[in-house]
């Protein structure tokens, strides 16, 4: 069980919420300030008077290094304990680190309040310069703890509800060839992410393209914008049309000239608000602009937080087909908030629930029976455990991406249902959705592999029950199966002239087939409803 560590400036309320915060989960609560007197015996005043400052440094230094090995622990930090970097790496590698921070204003009530005890750091003529100096010292120790919390104005119980939340989200880290991100899963992060974006290594001052399309920007825009500059960053909003037909080379210009016009340098950074077509787009601008950004994925789409904006992939696409023109650009950060869904329409919800499906199918077997028994429940996907299900389709992706970062092997069988699916857009006009599309064309890789002789029918009408259950279709659009397999031409996994499909060969293993015959195809088609 990790350690839960608040820290921050004195007067920000690590105490009194620390105690509060070890209540709710009952576990032993530690306030290193007053364990460093206990074992000195004398007050911290005394020890800085008598033994001098870096003696009390010496002493927080063991305490960390003692608490950091132990677990379940609840610790409040001295106000500038964790601005050493040796003790800040310590206890962050033992659990959630909260960094709180507060108004001088309110840090001044609140110690006038707290009727003065003893702080040496404030024995001074003026305590508010004082304050105002040591946060400029500690203000870079402070902004490497990805979690901050504004305390001002909050009471106890509120602040220990929003540590709770913090505690309570999961991290998911991806390595790949040269570094790591995380993804950052749970409700209500939004109001952090400015301090997770500042942890990931952006310096203050920096500036961050915000790109969404003009809905998602007037839902979500000036949450995720105040949250940037409460963390010393420069937030410029840069629009873009939604739509997976807008999804162009000629958009993505669009978008490279409002960087030049906010000035954005080598030292800014993009962030992608928005389902897969904002991050493929903004992705794919983050790579090529000023010869690469760190491009943060943002999604607020369930379809974009299981599948698409983890894992490096960017494009656009071209009339011939989609994403022929790409990037791998691994984000600095994902992060993912399951209380956007709440803005969601069903059918887009039901477009997510198939990239779920299809990570089930694909590598995890328990996750499809738990998908059939919840079938068309949309509301667990929104609710407490939404990000327990998100996690645990990603963590299939995670999986694959990290053994194969860019799609030289395994990691093509994350296209289980795209071959057929992307031809599908593109013939509607892109009136499909995408996880319509995939899910009509996870049914025909599905009856593909029984007349292969590759899967049992018995799979095809399972795969298809589940599907239906999650209100999605399985039906072929009445398009000339002919015309599906000319289309197929462009698929940008063909090799030469041999075209590469992902068939499932059971519920949790899928295979790699190449140049299935076209009449397979066709028959496969057909008896999904294209016309002959």
């Amino acid at each position: 069980m990790n350690n839960v560590v608040l820290t921050g400036f004195m007067g920000t309320g690590k105490t009194t919420v620390g105690r509060e915060v070890a209540r709710r989960l009952n576990r032993p609560f530690v306030d290193m300030d007053a364990e460093i007197e206990a074992r000195a015996g004398k007050s911290i005043g005394r020890i800085f008077a008598e033994d001098g400052e870096g003696a009390f440094r010496q002493m927080e230094a063991r305490l960390c290094a003692e608490l950091a090995a132990r677990q379940g622990l609840v610790i409040a930090s001295g106000g500038g304990t964790l601005v050493d970097a040796a003790n800040r790496e310590q206890m962050m590698a033992s659990g959630t680190v909260v960094c709180f921070t507060c108004s001088v204003d309110e840090i001044l009530q609140r110690l006038r309040r707290a009727g003065n005890p003893q702080r040496p750091l404030l024995e001074v003529a003026d305590p508010r310069a004082r304050i105002e100096q040591l946060l400029s010292v500690r203000r870079e120790g402070y902004a490497a703890i990805p979690w901050q919390l504004d305390t001002t104005g909050l009471g106890i119980e509120e602040v220990a509800t929003r540590v709770l939340e913090i505690v309570t989200a999961i991290a998911l880290p991806v390595r790949y060839p040269g570094g790591e991100y995380s993804i950052r899963i749970g409700r209500g992060l939004l109001p952090y992410i400015g301090g997770l974006v500042r942890a990931s290594g952006l310096a203050a001052g920096s500036q961050v393209a915000l790109v969404a399309n003009p809905l998602v920007e007037s839902l979500y825009g000036a949450a995720v914008s105040s949250a940037l500059q409460s963390a010393g960053l420069c937030p410029v909003v840069c629009s873009v049309p939604d739509g997976e037909q807008r999804k162009t080379l000629s958009t993505v210009a669009a978008l490279y000239e409002q960087f030049l016009a906010v000035g954005l340098d080598r030292k800014g950074a993009v962030l992608s608000l928005g389902g897969g077509v904002t991050g493929d787009m903004a992705g794919f601008a983050a790579a090529t602009f000023l010869r690469g950004l760190p491009i943060v994925q943002v999604p607020t789409t369930l379809l974009a937080m299981v599948d698409a904006s983890v894992g490096g992939k960017t494009a656009v696409d071209l009339p011939q087909g989609k994403n022929l023109v790409g990037a791998f650009k691994q984000p600095a950060l994902v992060v993912i908030d399951p209380a956007v869904l709440a803005t969601l329409p069903p059918e887009e919800l039901r477009c997510g629930v198939a990239e779920a499906i299809k990570q089930a199918v694909i590598g995890d077997a328990g996750l499809f029976v738990a998908l059939e028994k919840a079938a068309g429940d949309l509301s667990l996907w929104q609710g407490e455990e939404g990000a327990g299900w998100i996690a645990r389709a990603l963590r299939v992706k995670v999986q694959i991406v990290e053994e194969d970062p860019f799609e030289q092997g395994r990691r093509m069988v994350l296209n289980l249902g795209h071959t057929v699916g992307h031809v599908l857009e593109r013939l509607s006009a892109f009136r499909l959705r995408h996880g319509e599309a995939v899910s009509i064309g996870m049914a025909a890789a599905a009856r593909i592999a029984m007349e292969l002789g590759l899967a049992d029918p018995a799979l095809a009408d399972r795969l298809e029950a589940v599907l239906l259950a999650w209100g999605l279709p399985v039906r072929c659009p009445p398009f000339a199966s002919w015309a599906i397999c000319q289309a197929l031409a462009y698929d940008k996994k063909r090799q030469q002239r041999t075209l590469r499909w992902v068939l499932p060969r059971s519920i949790g293993q899928v295979e790699v087939v190449e140049d299935v015959p076209l009449y397979v195809v066709e028959s496969a088609l057909c008896r999904l409803g294209a016309r002959d």
